[in-house]
């Protein structure tokens, strides 16, 4: 399994927050991990080798644009 984040519904483009200009105070998916298999640069990007498929990330994104494949 992998996990796949649909970029156009993801709220984080650009190196900032499109949806409520948190400016990185974000509450969402990265928090939600606690393996660290996600970090934010520009876009959400996944570390494979650190991810489990827990799934607390797509519960955490309440834009729906994270699953596992």
């Amino acid at each position: 399994m992998v996990v796949v984040i649909d970029y156009d519904k993801c709220c984080w483009k650009d190196g900032a927050c499109q949806s409520c200009n948190c400016k990185g105070a974000c509450e969402g998916c990265v928090e939600a991990c606690p393996t660290g298999a996600l970090i934010r640069e520009d876009t959400i990007k996944i570390i494979p080798e650190n991810c489990t498929d827990c799934a607390l990330c797509i519960s955490a994104c309440e834009y729906e644009a994270i699953r596992i494949e």
